[in-house]
């Protein structure tokens, strides 16, 4: 079993729940790709289509929960490949919204997509992959994690030439059948019982004194971790579900819209590979304040830019800042926290992760629908990272005291 840990096996399966994650969470790329004309069919609301699409985030983050606990008793195979067949009934239902009613888009987006589809993907494979690794976990969980960003740069410029062919619904269905098939044979085929890591890494220097973590009560210290994860969740989703429609207010056409999405996505991506190796050597509560202040940086950029080259170089420093934020999360909950806790832990992560998101998505639609423009939005993004870095720089103080205390004894 020894054997297994960091070595090829292990990346065989990380490398397929990569490619499973990039297939299934293109998903929810369809209804921002096509937000302006799914608007246009609800009355020109922004907040409908946004808040489909924070839906299948929220869904994402709380079934999440259930799907994790239950890969634990049935398997991970089983639970990933159903989560892809629901992904497809969730777009096939979605594309029969219609005439202004919501409710198909709302219930196949937020049940099907998220709460039973995603949700059995994204939070069982980060466990899953953690229990791989443990010299590095970090790259490996960057590595999975930028399934996201391959599905972000791949299918959007794809989804718009399918939009502007065949309509948005036509997109959905076919786009659906293709994750069903292919996601459910690569989970059976290639996801095999992963062997459990029982080392203790050297960046959790008071996780077993007294029951507490950082000096601080178990839970105490990890729901601070979560409400960071929210609170930089928000701004992080502003950009990646608005980019597309803030492009066509600013005079950008629809292909070079999409196009500024890869851009994001693929800097994201290259980027996070980067972060995943800089947290195996610093660890994950250092990695996560540096790419919060680096987020926060970047969305500047998108309260002061008016045109496409602005635009651009905003995209391309978001998707550094931010892409490295939800694997730190993760590995710091394994660095901190009994591996034995990880089956829980990690999926609540993600659960206020995702509704971070989903609130950032949702909250730039009505911000835009009141104001008319999304500098306001932005604005609010901003200020929620700066709450989060408040919180993220004290508990990283928190951790360096406990090390020196530690090295004292």
């Amino acid at each position: 079993m020894i054997e297994r840990i960091d070595g090829r096996e292990a990346w065989g399966v990380t490398v397929a729940s990569m490619i499973i994650a990039s297939l299934a969470f293109g998903a929810p790329y369809v209804v921002i790709v096509a937000l302006k004309p799914i608007a246009a069919d609800f009355g020109g609301y922004r907040s409908v289509p946004s808040a489909a699409a924070s839906l299948a985030m929220l869904g994402t983050g709380v079934g999440g929960l259930l799907m994790s606990w239950l890969a634990e008793r049935v398997g991970v195979r089983s639970v990933v490949a159903i989560g892809g067949l629901m992904v497809c009934a969730g777009l096939v239902l979605s594309s029969r919204a219609s005439d202004g009613e919501a409710w198909a888009l709302y219930l196949g987006h937020g049940l099907l997509v998220g709460l039973v589809g995603n949700a059995a993907i994204q939070a069982p494979l980060y466990v899953y992959v953690t229990r791989w690794f443990d010299r590095r976990r970090g790259t490996a969980l960057a590595l999975i994690a930028s399934g996201q960003y391959i599905a972000g740069a791949c299918w959007p410029p794809l989804f718009q030439r399918a939009i502007d062919e065949y309509g948005w619904r036509q997109t959905m269905v076919g786009f659906g059948v293709l994750v069903g098939a292919i996601v459910a044979v690569l989970a059976l085929v290639f996801l095999r019982p992963a062997p459990e890591v029982t080392t203790t890494t050297a960046q959790a220097p008071s996780s077993g004194e007294c029951g507490k973590v950082l000096g601080l009560p178990r839970n105490t210290a990890f729901a601070l971790l979560a409400i960071a994860a929210f609170l930089c969740c928000v701004p992080m989703a502003m950009p990646s579900s608005h980019l597309i429609a803030l492009c066509g207010d600013l005079g950008v056409a629809p292909a070079k819209s999409a196009a500024m999405l890869t851009v994001l996505l693929v800097c994201a991506f290259v980027s996070r590979q980067f972060w995943g190796w800089i947290s195996d050597r610093v660890g994950g509560l250092t990695t996560v304040c540096v790419g919060s202040l680096a987020q926060a940086m970047a969305i500047t950029g998108f309260i002061a830019t008016q045109d496409e080259t602005g635009l651009l170089a905003a995209s391309a420093a978001f998707g550094f800042g931010f892409s490295g934020l939800i694997p730190a999360y993760v590995l710091t909950s394994r660095q901190l926290f009994p591996a034995h806790d990880a089956s829980w832990r990690i999926p609540t992560l993600i659960l206020t992760g995702m509704s971070g998101m989903a609130v950032g998505s949702w909250l730039a639609g009505v911000l835009y629908d009141f104001f008319g423009f999304y500098a306001p939005a932005f604005a609010m993004g901003l200020a929620f990272n700066l709450a989060n870095l408040v919180i993220v720089a004290s508990l990283l103080v928190l951790w360096r005291q406990s090390h020196a205390r530690l090295v004292l004894h």
